[in-house]
């Protein structure tokens, strides 16, 4: 009860703290989130419908949250709470990402383990969620460090990596082809012979180590060289969204080196296809996808080959092209500064004849060029490096190649623009239609050979990019003279393949995905290796492989400029737990265990699925928990299932949702889950920025302690007497911005804080958190707790009196109008119309019972907390939570009535009142019945012309 002697009642700050705390409490005693699965240890009574809803995982920083993070829970919570009020099960929980660098860095600095630091966060941050009063089934949250998650997420990981994908078998759905399957009937292909091996030789002529190799060739996980991102200086690999554009380390600016390594992969890339066609079934944001098809990135042309004379021997350079077209164009060649070609002694030890200077970089020989070029190309980002408006450079190579198409010798140059991780690590450059070719050409002086016919207004000085008529592109076989695109195209295809210097080919910008950390706070691989270096996945009974204990949570550091220096993880020091004694079917062996560990992608992969059966200890989600959650609903016009509604940032619009798809569709392809992909309906919220204040040293000052004045009718701002400059961003501690849930709260109450972000505007758009704005929302929820309760006794001063006419009209367009704002995800608009209706009641001498229940049901999905404590005054003993959504009387929607016009021949003989929805035949009964109009009607009227209800005419 709040302290004022005069309204000790009043909803105060401190009274809505006391009504959250406690409806808090009850809620979790009485589990009124709860929601039951079909079967297992949660099983109970579910609803035929359902409601999947979903947050982006959150990972738990110690820093806590900002009332920015928590906009998108509240949104989610919204929805959910409207959902349940529809009569659906809604399982809506949150469980933490916690698998990461920062609790590492932490333990790294401070000898605290990673695993105290990470729940102590949770901790802080299932205190703060709970705060604001989200509706979260805490029976289904876990981490993803917990000892059982880890168990199926390495499990997961050893059923991809004993699976293959079989382009040509029958896809799970009707129609389609390609799955992926497992790994043992491979072999079984192998061995008996309806597969061939890659040389032709029968699978039991090939040795035990041979045999492994081509099974491993083909796994969906997979162990490789791959570049990679190595930072001495951290003594890690990193991830590219790591990487600053200047090719240094986000964390540290330490210099950043491409190097190759060995890394688990995962074959992402086989399912290319399927990751671009499926977004067809998906309800997702059109730029999500657009963005995912981009990333995927498929592309149709050809592969060539060009024979690559080296210094020692000849060396086939494949390279793909959309535009093979314009083969006859290409007149120099660039392999990246990675390409295995360089490695070895192809590269000539002394220049060649017609080499120019501006080839060789200043250097006396190809050996000393290619070596340095490749050390500076090894700082750079991939990013940096792509940048269109980074400068072309790159060295002369001393290596020359042959055109399949006219057999010219073309120069084979090294570029830090071509990635070895994307296509083949080299290009054929056709200088005249391609602009990165056409700069790179101008700076080193190279032919520019046109194919394709410009038209005539091409003013030329750069690439000409678009179609055309083909032109100088012909020899003794072959012509494409005088063709279009298209057309010269499947000609030059169809005579590379007849020639064997090529083939048809669709590629994909997607690259498999680089499944390595060198750190200890992660996820170990259930993988072991013998003495020769074969890997084996150990059993289930094994799972799952937990982190050791270590005195040292560091991976080794280098100086930051050591390129050539090697990852050593924090796991290979702790040689105890690394060499290990096991059998695994041949007898007691030696093995030694990975010493890398998973990125924190993997939890984050699949737990969506295990909300669905957070308990099971027999399965990662039973088959009827996750059919009745996830599985397809084709009635509805979702048809490959999963989630109901996904709500989370844009920026996981790419990687996030492309790995967890993937995971997704390997687990759909071995018959272990019905829905293909795991988010059906994608929302993606704006975020809230706040105002932060610089001092004329640039430096960010307190927020809340700046000071606003006016001056010659402007706003400005002052800091301890100084004049300080605005300007808004991101909210964070850097910033000196930040505010946190618990002051918002403290001062206004929980309830406050959620209408307010909720009506700052659509909840896809960002904003601007204005403190001052937050009185408004205040004043809202104590006009509708007035409207209820009296402010001097606590006692319900409602009325069981019937409504007028104009109040139950206004109550029903209120309920109709919100049903369709919390339906459209609109909660700002539906808070619009429930202060139109609250307002309208606070001018009424007495409130009807049945309108104030209606707009406290219909005010508890956006306040739960005063929803609860009023409708628990109002006499209900059961929860607002699940109280149906208030219906509209139909008959109540009806608009007042409008004057129409009543004409006979054109002419007005009347007017009468009538509703807006009139029909037009009760229209016209009306107006034929009218005195006025009877006089000049004699028998059945010619005409009637109606406009229903504004207007109708009569023609006698």
């Amino acid at each position: 009860m709040s302290e004022n002697t005069e309204h000790p009642y009043r909803y105060t700050a401190e009274l809505a703290g006391e009504i959250e705390r406690r409806w808090q409490d009850r809620w979790e005693e009485e589990g009124t989130y709860h929601v039951p699965n079909p079967e297992g240890d949660l099983a109970g009574e579910v609803s035929s419908e359902k409601f999947y809803l979903l947050d982006m995982f959150p990972y738990p920083s110690g820093k806590g949250l900002h009332v920015g993070h928590p906009f998108g829970y509240i949104a989610t919570d919204v929805v959910g709470r409207f959902q349940r009020m529809l009569g659906k099960s809604v399982l809506h929980t949150m469980g933490f990402d916690a698998f990461g660098l920062p609790a590492e860095q932490y333990a790294v600095q401070t000898g605290q383990h990673p695993r105290i630091t990470t729940e102590q966060n949770i901790e802080n941050m299932k205190r703060q969620l709970r705060q604001i009063g989200l509706g979260h089934d805490q029976r289904r949250s876990f981490a993803t460090t917990d000892i059982d998650y880890v168990k199926w997420t390495q499990w997961i990981f050893l059923k991809i990596y004993n699976s293959f994908y079989d382009e040509d078998a029958a896809g799970r759905v009707e129609g389609t082809t390609g799955r992926a399957r497992p790994i043992s009937e491979l072999i079984e292909e192998f061995e008996n012979g309806t597969r061939e091996t890659p040389d032709g030789r029968a699978w039991s002529e090939l040795s035990k180590k041979e045999q492994a190799e081509v099974i491993d060739s083909h796994r969906l996980a997979y162990i490789s060289y791959a570049p990679v991102n190595w930072c001495p200086g951290l003594g890690t690999v990193l991830a590219n969204e790591e990487v600053t554009n200047e090719g240094r380390s986000e964390r540290g600016n330490f210099p950043v080196f491409r190097r190759q390594l060995r890394q688990w992969m995962m074959r992402i890339t086989s399912y290319g296809d399927r990751l671009a066609a499926d977004l067809d079934t998906v309800d997702w944001p059109d730029k999500v996808v657009t963005m995912q098809r981009n990333w995927i990135g498929k592309s149709q042309g050809a592969s060539v080959t060009f024979q690559a004379h080296g210094a020692d021997q000849d060396y086939n350079l494949e390279v793909f092209t959309t535009r093979p077209d314009t083969l006859f164009g290409a007149t120099f060649m660039v392999v990246s500064p990675e390409h295995p070609m360089l490695n070895g002694s192809a590269v000539p030890a002394a220049w060649p004849e017609g080499t120019k200077d501006a080839w060789t970089g200043g250097a006396e020989d190809p050996q000393a060029a290619v070596a340095s070029y490749r050390r500076e190309a090894s700082t750079k980002s991939d990013m940096d490096r792509t940048n269109e408006d980074h400068d072309k450079t790159g060295v002369f190579t001393g290596i020359f190649a042959t055109n399949p198409v006219n057999g010219t010798k073309i120069p084979v140059f090294t570029a830090d623009y071509v990635l070895m991780g994307y296509g083949t690590g080299a290009i054929m450059a056709v200088p005249a239609h391609d602009q990165r070719d056409y700069d790179f050409a101008t700076t080193f002086e190279l032919p520019i050979i046109s194919t394709i016919t410009a038209p005539e207004d091409f003013e030329g000085g750069a690439a000409y990019t678009g179609d055309g008529v083909v032109e100088n592109s012909s020899n003794d076989e072959v012509s494409l003279n005088g063709l279009n695109k298209d057309s010269a195209i499947a000609t030059i295809v169809e005579w590379l393949e007849g020639k064997g210097y090529g083939t048809a080919k669709t590629t994909y910008r997607l690259r498999d995905w680089l499944f390595s950390r060198q750190r200890y706070w992660g996820e170990p691989f259930p993988i072991v290796y013998d003495e020769d270096g074969g890997a084996h996945a150990l059993p289930e009974s094994m799972l799952p492989v937990e982190l050791p204990e270590t005195p040292d949570y560091s991976p080794r550091s280098y100086d930051p400029d050591d390129a050539n220096s090697e990852p050593e993880p924090p796991l290979g020091r702790l040689t105890d737990w690394v060499k290990v004694t096991l059998d695994l079917g041949e007898g007691e062996k030696t093995y030694y265990r990975d010493t890398n560990t998973m990125p924190n992608w993997a939890g984050s992969c699949w737990y969506e699925l295990r909300y669905l059966d957070p308990t099971n200890e027999d399965a990662f989600v039973s088959p009827e928990n996750e059919k009745y959650w996830m599985g397809p609903r084709p009635e509805v016009g979702n048809t490959s299932g999963g989630a109901d509604l996904y709500v989370g940032g844009v920026e996981h619009a790419v990687l996030h949702l492309l790995y967890a798809r993937f995971w997704h569709k390997v687990l759909f392809d071995l018959g272990l889950i019905t829905s293909s992909e795991p988010f059906h309906k994608l929302f993606n919220q704006g975020m809230i920025e706040a105002y932060a204040y610089t001092d004329s040293r640039g430096q960010y000052v307190p927020a809340d302690e700046v000071e606003t004045v006016e001056e010659n009718g402007e706003q400005a701002f002052y800091y301890n007497g100084e004049k300080v400059n605005r300007e808004y961003g991101k909210m964070g501690k850097s910033l000196k911005n930040t505010v946190t849930p618990e002051e918002i709260s403290a001062d206004y109450g929980a309830d406050t804080f959620r209408v307010y972000e909720m009506s700052m505007g659509p909840i896809e758009q960002s904003r601007v958190w204005e403190p001052r704005a937050v009185v408004g929302a205040q004043r809202f929820l104590q006009r509708l707790w007035r409207n209820i309760v009296s402010e001097e006794n606590g006692e319900v001063i409602v009325a069981d009196v019937e409504p007028t006419e104009e109040t139950a009209r206004l109550a029903a367009r209120t309920a109709a109008d919100v049903k369709t704002e919390y339906e459209a995800m609109r909660p700002n608009t539906a808070i619009a119309k429930l202060i139109v209706l609250n307002n309208h009641l606070t001018g009424l001498d007495v409130v009807p019972r049945s309108v104030a229940e209606q707009l406290v049901a219909m005010t508890g999905p956006v306040a739960p907390h005063i929803a609860e404590e009023l409708w628990h005054k109002l006499g209900h003993d059961t929860s607002v939570v699940y109280a149906p959504f208030p219906e509209a009387d139909e008959a109540l929607l009806v608009e007042d009535t409008v004057t129409c016009v009543v004409q006979v021949k054109g002419k007005v003989r009347d007017r009468i009142e009538v509703a807006t929805d009139i029909s037009d035949d009760d229209l016209t009964a009306k107006a034929l019945s009218l005195p006025k109009i009877r006089q000049y009607l004699e028998g059945e009227p010619r005409k009637i012309i109606v406009r229903a209800p504004q207007l109708i005419n009569i023609v006698p």
